[in-house]
């Protein structure tokens, strides 16, 4: 029983750091269906802007906390440990939250996942949340090294880099996640989110070799999840590999 109560306080401490949403918290509306072959050209123009209009904010983000950092260094008032701790409180918002600078619908569910046909080897459903904070903590401690490396600069290519590899993730999610597009999220996954990291942790590694390897994990597991989301894919019907326009579901 005591098990059984431990298991249910991890899983609500994990879901309330990421943001997922529980069952209970979960609406159920009517998801609107594919009926045609034909391309939605408006939800690819919608996904493409999103993505550019997030990457900007952040870059803009970067910009302002460079030169916030810089004031506090150059102010003996605050101690040299200070503008470390703010830095490493900002890369930790980014890694967990980076969907708040995100025009698209980002919601954090376990809703999809549930309910599609998955191979018998995919992780449970409270494995994504736990293993996306281990990553969000070592994406922390990799940014931070970098940053240092970088003489306290954000607005550098390695930590742009990074922010654009955070709002590709952001806009898969909401492919796959949100709007269910199954076979839209194979490509967008790895050409998004898997390949963005591994360029992130190689500039990461050329910039600081620890840094590299301690992000290197994000690119083990995202290799996982891209094999997770082809899989799903081909025994959830195989649709076509680009989104597909849908029609409401009436009552």
């Amino acid at each position: 029983m005591s098990q059984s109560n431990n298991s249910g306080i991890l899983e609500k401490f994990v879901n309330t750091v990421m943001g997922v949403k529980t069952l209970n918290q979960q609406q159920s509306p009517d998801k609107p269906i594919a009926t045609t072959q034909e391309l939605d050209i408006r939800a690819v123009l919608v996904y493409k802007l999103g993505t550019i209009l997030q990457i900007v904010v952040m870059v803009l983000v970067l910009l302002g906390m460079e030169k916030l950092v810089m004031l506090i260094d150059n102010n003996s008032f605050f101690p040299a440990w200070f503008s470390t701790l703010l830095t490493g409180l900002f890369f930790a918002l980014l890694s967990i939250r980076s969907r708040m600078f995100s025009l698209l619908d980002n919601t954090r569910s376990g809703q999809t996942y549930d309910q599609i046909i998955r191979p018998r080897w995919a992780p449970p459903p409270l494995a994504f949340p736990i293993v996306w904070m281990i990553i969000a903590v070592l994406r922390v401690i990799s940014s931070v090294l970098v940053w240092q490396q970088m003489n306290h600069q954000f607005l550098v290519l390695p930590l742009i880099l990074f922010v654009v590899h955070l709002a590709l993730g952001d806009t898969w999610n909401t492919i796959f996640t949100v709007e269910r597009r199954l076979g839209a999220a194979v490509p967008v996954v790895i050409l998004g989110p898997w390949l963005s990291a591994v360029v992130v942790t190689a500039i990461y590694w050329q910039t600081n070799p620890i840094a590299g390897m301690t992000l290197s994990f994000s690119c083990v597991w995202l290799t996982v999840a891209a094999v997770l989301v082809l899989r799903i894919w081909q025994l959830n019907g195989s649709e076509p590999l680009y989104p597909l326009k849908l029609t409401p579901v009436e009552k």
